[in-house]
C-alpha cells in the first residue's frame, strides 16, 4: 500500500507544476495532440472577437461545421485599420502633415461651435471634448489645443470669466501607439499650464472600429472584388453597394453612440474624405498594383490578395447627409465647402526644401499612405514583404501621377444634437 501510495504522489508531481511567485497551479496536459491543437487555436484566434462561438469540440478532437467555417472567415476578416507609431521615416507622426492642415481648417467651426453652447445658458462648470481621430503623432492635442484657445477667447468676450474645466476624451483605437503620444504630453502641459492656467480636465479613452465590408465573397465562395484591394473601375457593382452599405452601418451606430453621450444641444465637429465619383481615384490603386506584381512574381500568394478589401470608404456629401437624416438624432448646423488638396502640391508647400523630383514625389506621396496603413498590411501579408511592397508603390505611384490627378477632397460638418 505504501509503494502504491508513493506512486500515486510521485504521478501527481509529474504533471503539476506550481508557479511559487503567483501562486498559480498549472496541470501539464496528457496529450501531446492536444498541446498542439490548442497552440493553433490560440493563434488563429488572436485577432478576432468571436473566439468562444467559432470552435466546438466532439469527442476530445476539433471539428468545423460549415457555419463555423463561414463565421471563421467573417471574424478573420474584420479589419481595424490603425496608423504606424514610433517616430522613425514611416511613423504616422513623421507623415501627418496633411492631416495637421486639416484640423486647423476646422478652427473657424469649432469656435463657432463653442461659442453657439454657450449663448443661450450660464458658463458650465466642465465640458467634455471626445477627439474621435487616431490620436497619434503631432496631431494627437491639436484639436483639444483648438478647442481650448476657442473656450479661452470666449472667456475674454465674456469680461473674463472663468472657463469650465475640459475633460478630453481620446480615440483608442486598437494597437495605437500611446507612448509615442504620451511623450509629447509633457511639453503641451507646460506649454498649456503657462499659457492657460492650472485648469486641465481629465483624459479618459473612447473606442471606435473600422472594418472591411461585408459581403464580397459570392455564394461560391469566390472574391467579387478579385485582384483589387479598393473599389476601381472594374469591380463588381455589388462591391460598391458592399462598401456603402457597410459606410451607411458603421455612421449610423457611430451617430447612435454620440446620441446617448451628448446633452440637448451639444455639438460635434466632423471631417470626411469625400469623393463625387464611384470609383473612387485615390492614391489605393497603385498599391493594388503593385501588390499584383508580387503576386504574379510569386513574392505573395494570391490567396492573400483575394479576401484583402481595404476598410476604407470615401462616401458622397449626399451620402452622408442620407445618413443622418435618416438616424434622426442630429441637425446639421453647419457645414464647411468641401475643398481640394492635390498630394503633390501640398508636399511642396510644407516644404520648401523637399527634393521632389521625379521618384522623390511618388515616395513622399507614398510615405504618408504608408504611415496610415501599414499595420493593417502587415498583419494581412507579413512583414518581410513591406520594404519591397514600399519601393513598388513608390514607382506606380510615379505612373499614377503622370495620367491622372492625385488630389483629397475633405468635407467638415457640424452637428447638433436635438
Amino acid at each position: 500500500m505504501r509503494r502504491k501510495a508513493i506512486r500515486k504522489v510521485t504521478r501527481r508531481k509529474k504533471f503539476r507544476s506550481v508557479d511559487d511567485k503567483h501562486g498559480n497551479t498549472m496541470m501539464e496536459e496528457f496529450h501531446k495532440e492536444d498541446n498542439m491543437r490548442r497552440d493553433i487555436t490560440r493563434k488563429e484566434f488572436r485577432n478576432t472577437d468571436d473566439q468562444c462561438n467559432l470552435w466546438r469540440t466532439v469527442g476530445g478532437s476539433q471539428a468545423r461545421t460549415e457555419v463555423e467555417k463561414d463565421q471563421y472567415k467573417s471574424a478573420t476578416s474584420i479589419q481595424v485599420p490603425n496608423m504606424k507609431g514610433g517616430e522613425g521615416d514611416k511613423s504616422y507622426a513623421k507623415n501627418s502633415s496633411w492631416q495637421r492642415n486639416v484640423i486647423l481648417k476646422t478652427m473657424p467651426l469649432i469656435q463657432e461651435s463653442n461659442d453657439g453652447l454657450f449663448c443661450n445658458q450660464s458658463i458650465l462648470d466642465c465640458l467634455k471634448f471626445a477627439d474621435m481621430g487616431c490620436s497619434l503623432g503631432p496631431t494627437g492635442y491639436l484639436p483639444t489645443w483648438q478647442v481650448i484657445e476657442a473656450l479661452d477667447s470666449m472667456s475674454h468676450r465674456l469680461n473674463n470669466c472663468k472657463p469650465p474645466m475640459l475633460q478630453v476624451f481620446l480615440n483608442d483605437l486598437p494597437g495605437n501607439d500611446f507612448n509615442t503620444l504620451f511623450k509629447s504630453l509633457p511639453s503641451f502641459y507646460e506649454r498649456l499650464k503657462k499659457e492657460k492656467g492650472d485648469e486641465f480636465g481629465q483624459r479618459t479613452f473612447i473606442a471606435a472600429r473600422s472594418q472591411a465590408p461585408k459581403g464580397l465573397i459570392s455564394d461560391t465562395r469566390v472574391s467579387l472584388n478579385k485582384e483589387n484591394i479598393f473599389i476601381t473601375e472594374t469591380s463588381h457593382p455589388s462591391v460598391h453597394k458592399a462598401y456603402l452599405d457597410q459606410f451607411e452601418s458603421n455612421f449610423t451606430t457611430f451617430l447612435r453612440s454620440r446620441r446617448s453621450e451628448l446633452e440637448a444641444g451639444g455639438r460635434m465637429v466632423l471631417v470626411f474624405v469625400v469623393d463625387d465619383t464611384i470609383f473612387h481615384p485615390c492614391y489605393f490603386a497603385p498599391l493594388g498594383t503593385a501588390i499584383k506584381d508580387m503576386v504574379s512574381e510569386g513574392l505573395i500568394e494570391e490567396s492573400k490578395l483575394e479576401p484583402f478589401n481595404m476598410p476604407v470608404y470615401k462616401p458622397r456629401d449626399e451620402e452622408i447627409w442620407l445618413v443622418i437624416k435618416r438616424e434622426g438624432s442630429f441637425d446639421i448646423h453647419q457645414l464647411q465647402i468641401t475643398f481640394k488638396e492635390d498630394w503633390v502640391l501640398s508636399l511642396e508647400s510644407e516644404d520648401k526644401a523637399l527634393d521632389l523630383e521625379k521618384y522623390g514625389k511618388g515616395k513622399q506621396v507614398a510615405l504618408r499612405v504608408i504611415s496610415a496603413i501599414e499595420p493593417l498590411l502587415v498583419t494581412h501579408f507579413g512583414h518581410a514583404v513591406m520594404d519591397d511592397m514600399f519601393q513598388r508603390y513608390s514607382v506606380k505611384l510615379i505612373e499614377y501621377l503622370e495620367t491622372k490627378e492625385g488630389f483629397i477632397k475633405t468635407l467638415v460638418i457640424c452637428l447638433i444634437k436635438k
